[in-house]
């Protein structure tokens, strides 16, 4: 595998008293798919590593993009596009059709408005059905492979791959269950986790992304003692603690 580009999200950040909440754009729909098989090591996650020459260069990610005006119902319904989004992009990015109606909604991630370039993103779940011939085009798709959850972030810890700070949290809420079932039926029997980001920094000068839940998330301060939701993207690799994420139940 080549050497990845190294990929800050948050690297060119206006001042959060330098913008005007009035004046800030509604952050685009998008939605991803995670695609999930039994394997030998484990659940298996299909993840995609992007042409290091456009957004998001060089970062592996799941399939998705953007909710384009073809995939809306007829009534409009904003989670139903995202669902046919998701599919559509998990065709056109890896040559692998899926039922949306199928898929599990488990997430949803918006940035912070400091950023110049917002998707606000529906994460989706299912299992690739029969075979998992994966097709990538080349163009904005360089690379697949079928990773446990677990070892994605074990290279990431060592520097061989890079992901984007939602990426990891997904990987880390993957990891640790013994079939695709079982994981699958763990995120059914609970509602979406809803993500808005709020950004600080540490003493050190290390990127801080906070949720609701922990204790310097209105306030935009990593500093405060108290509660935590957030992950530290230290310079010596991610450090995450959810310990005050809100527990929500269906």
């Amino acid at each position: 595998m080549s050497e990845p580009r190294k990929y800050d999200p948050y690297a060119d950040l206006l001042k959060r008293e330098d913008v005007d909440p009035a004046k800030v754009a509604p952050a685009t729909p998008a939605a991803t798919l995670t695609l999930l098989r039994d394997g030998a090591s484990g659940v298996e996650v299909l993840m995609l590593r992007k042409n290091s020459e456009i957004r998001f260069g060089g970062m592996w990610v799941f399939p998705g993009g953007r909710v384009d005006p073809e995939d809306y119902p007829p009534d409009g319904d904003p989670t139903t596009a995202a669902r046919n989004a998701a599919a559509r992009e998990s065709r056109e990015e890896a040559g692998i059709e899926v039922d949306p109606e199928e898929f599990i909604w488990f997430s949803h991630w918006t940035p912070p408005p400091i950023t110049p370039k917002r998707f606000s993103t529906w994460f989706f779940a299912a299992q690739a059905e029969g075979h998992h011939h994966v097709t990538i085009d080349g163009g904005e798709i360089h690379d697949h492979l079928w990773i446990n959850p677990e070892v994605a972030r074990a290279r990431h810890q060592a520097g061989e791959i890079d992901l984007v700070p939602p990426t990891w949290v997904t990987l880390h809420y993957l990891s640790g269950h013994v079939s695709v079932a079982a994981l699958l039926a763990h995120l059914r029997a609970q509602p979406p986790q809803i993500y808005v980001t709020h950004l600080s920094k540490t003493p050190d000068g290390d990127r801080v992304t906070l949720w609701e839940g922990d204790a310097g998330y209105d306030a935009w301060d990593a500093s405060i003692p108290g509660p935590r939701h957030r992950l530290v993207m230290a310079k010596t690799g991610f450090v995450f603690d959810d310990s005050g994420r809100p527990r929500r139940h269906r």
